[in-house]
């Protein structure tokens, strides 16, 4: 794998790969010693153009845990807040000498443009790029709900005919387009349940049926709810009547997570809106996977980083 841009651009093979190397990372992750020296010399940059504390330490870690050298470069406070072009910041990157550059970008497209370009020598990978995807989010959520599923039993395997909804800001979201692609290549059955102004305009080609009743999709008894959250800092328009509105009649509340059955998986990527897509108790119930993606976010980023930087030495 030369660049993680896209889960479009994953055979299922290779997805099952990286899920499998993961489990190797979570068990480094379980000792003592947390350390691997198989990026020793190598330097990450993580290059965010966009505020994210959650994913941009998930990469340190996951960097600093396989012994890379990590430079963090925020957008904010350097040469590009005077107007420096993305192609001036890679080439400095690559007169530093990076390997790989972990790239959230807030124009859709970005990572590509950087991948495609030849400014720089180095593994581009796309931690969120506008509107359009956030692949190693995907990866982490098929992680934790194979993880769920199937325990110790996982490796090797796919999600098939596992039944995932997808609720709420689905207009707005890189990781519901990201879940949509790699759910479905894994076998999974995927459904958005959104209201229809937050919804694209077209979805006949995605591999999805659509609704808008959250209670018809929670009686049909889904093993996963992936909530979303509401993007305000991306609308500019009323999408929704009001927060209350919203909460009633899409918001996965105390009421719906109790008529879920018992195994179901209660998932959100974060940041949450507590009280607006999600109820406190359902955030922080049994079902909820919460905690467990922020954790097996960095196991996925080692196994991203690892098949990068060192899998063609392995």
């Amino acid at each position: 794998m030369r660049h993680l841009l896209s889960t479009r651009d994953l055979r299922r093979d290779e997805v099952v790969a990286l899920l499998d190397i993961a489990e190797d990372m979570a068990d480094v992750s379980g000792r003592e010693i947390k350390k691997l020296p198989a990026l020793r010399g190598k330097t990450v940059v993580n290059l965010f153009f966009e505020d994210s504390t959650r994913t941009r330490v998930s990469f340190e870690v996951a960097a600093k845990r396989l012994s890379a050298d990590v430079i963090n470069f925020s957008a904010k406070g350097s040469s590009v807040s005077k107007g420096e072009s993305l192609k001036d910041t890679a080439q400095t990157l690559a007169a530093m000498g990076a390997d790989a550059v972990v790239i959230r970008h807030g124009a859709s497209g970005a990572p590509r443009v950087l991948a495609d370009s030849g400014w720089i020598d180095a593994g581009i990978v796309n931690a969120g790029d506008g509107t359009h995807e956030h692949p190693t989010q995907a990866l982490l959520d098929a992680f934790t709900i194979r993880k769920r599923l199937h325990g110790v039993a996982s490796r090797g395997r796919g999600l098939d005919g596992v039944a995932v909804t997808i609720v709420g800001d689905i207009l707005h979201s890189r990781v519901a387009r990201s879940n949509v692609w790699l759910l479905t290549t894994l076998g999974a059955h995927v459904s958005l349940v959104a209201p229809a102004t937050l919804l694209p305009v077209d979805t006949r080609h995605w591999p999805v049926t659509v609704g808008y009743d959250l209670d018809i999709a929670i009686d049909s008894a889904p093993d996963v709810v992936m909530m979303l959250r509401i993007q305000s800092e991306r609308m500019n328009a009323a999408f929704f009547p009001n927060a209350r509105e919203y909460s009633r009649e899409w918001g996965l509340g105390d009421d719906r997570v109790d008529r879920l059955p018992a195994a179901s998986m209660v998932m959100h990527p974060g940041p949450m809106n507590r009280g607006l897509e999600i109820s406190a108790a359902a955030a922080d119930s049994v079902q909820s996977t919460v905690l467990e993606q922020v954790a097996n976010g960095v196991s996925i980023r080692m196994a991203v980083l690892y098949s990068l930087l060192a899998g063609s030495d392995s």
